[in-house]
């Protein structure tokens, strides 16, 4: 029998549950990509891993990124509805009382928006109210650091020295000079002037640019979260562009986060270039600009050289660019090391980043600090 009827033998038939060796000679021929196939199908279809989304049911947001890479479509929405099934979570919504004992989580989350499609209409009020669960959980740990921090760096940011009347900060100037008090004139005579930033120049924006692909599950359900926060931070202008294939602009949606991440349509393929050119489109002051472009950097759509060179323009034309292959608790993700590599080339930092330190990553765009030179003050290192 040929190695590749032996594969097609093996993917068909699994892993022989009776036996105990981890070597069997099926196992031996499979290539890393049907391994990566093998533990997805097994993941949903061992009987043993059946009966919830508890420790036993595959790891949610992983399972999904690898069905969505190695299945074609149609498989990947048979695989959802046998998910759905065998996973039990048409019990799960059903159950009145599972709101009162479920502790909801961002895998949980992200694995709920993947599957809204398939969930039935008397269950959907269920799984956003599990979703707005979480979102109240996640909003009372983050919201006042990235608040706080963005709010300290634009006061920051608009005090200069040697200030016009006009703009002075009055309170910091005489503070700042109390040592030029001349008592036989009952004044301060300053030596130093501290005022503000004209407001004439524009808000500072922030512009997310998220890719909703298959892989990215617990890093869309974080910054659509953190994105609504920033949006109610005064002084900020957000927007917040998702993308696959296709490009979907939710900025409008910004001041709810529920609304925000069902609008978030996981799953799919990735063209970042597509993505980057709406967003260029939409920048009206690139010098108070910062681009934050969450992916995993693997684009079916286009070039690593054109996304690179698209980069470099929008770099170029003064917008401050960072770019997350992660935005989530799990550390270093799977991302593309060629064009991450291209990119710190052109000084764009590549890292990971986890929700807490995301409020100083802001902090440090919103006070024009260089990201380098952040990474180093917090003693992070760029992953590329």
């Amino acid at each position: 029998m040929t190695t590749d009827r032996l594969t097609k033998w093996r993917m068909i038939l699994g892993r022989d549950q009776d036996s105990k060796s981890e070597s069997s000679e099926g196992d031996e021929g499979l290539s890393d990509e049907y391994a990566a196939m093998d533990a997805a199908l097994e993941a949903l279809y061992d009987t043993d891993k059946t009966g919830g989304l508890g420790g036993s049911a595959p790891a949610v947001n992983r399972w999904l990124g690898d069905i969505h890479a190695y299945f074609p479509k149609p498989a990947v929405q048979m695989l959802h509805r046998d998910a759905l099934k065998r996973l039990k979570l048409y019990e799960i919504l059903n159950d009145p009382d599972t709101l009162k004992t479920i502790q909801p989580d961002v895998h949980l989350a992200a694995s709920l928006l993947s599957l809204r499609g398939l969930i039935p209409a008397q269950t959907r009020d269920t799984a956003r109210q599990i979703i707005r669960k979480l979102v109240k959980d996640l909003e009372e740990r983050l919201r006042e650091p990235v608040r706080s921090a963005a709010q300290c760096a634009l006061q920051k940011a608009r005090r200069k020295r040697h200030a016009h009347p006009k703009v002075l900060d009055l309170k910091r100037t005489v503070m700042a000079n109390l040592s030029q008090y001349q008592p036989e004139f009952q004044t301060i005579i300053p030596e130093k002037l501290y005022g503000f930033e004209s407001r004439s120049k524009g808000l500072h924006c922030i512009q997310i640019v998220l890719d909703q692909s298959g892989s990215m599950t617990s890093s869309s359900v974080y910054t659509g979260i953190l994105a609504s926060i920033l949006a109610s931070v005064p002084s900020i202008t957000t927007q917040f562009i998702a993308f696959d294939t296709s490009v979907v602009d939710l900025t409008d949606s910004l001041n709810d986060p529920v609304e925000l991440l069902f609008g978030i349509n996981l799953g799919g393929g990735t063209d970042i270039c597509k993505a980057l050119e709406y967003g260029r489109s939409q920048i009206r002051n690139p010098q108070k600009t910062t681009l934050v472009l969450i992916s995993d950097l693997f684009d079916g759509a286009s070039k690593d050289e054109t996304v690179t060179s698209l980069l470099a323009t929008i770099k170029k034309s003064g917008v401050r660019v960072v770019v997350l292959p992660a935005l989530n608790d799990e550390g270093s993700p799977d991302y593309n090391h060629e064009l991450a590599a291209d990119l710190a080339q052109l000084s764009i930092p590549v890292f990971a980043c986890t929700p807490d330190q995301f409020p100083g990553l802001m902090a440090a765009a919103l006070d024009g600090e260089d990201f380098n030179s952040w990474l180093h003050r917090e003693g992070m290192t760029p992953i590329a």
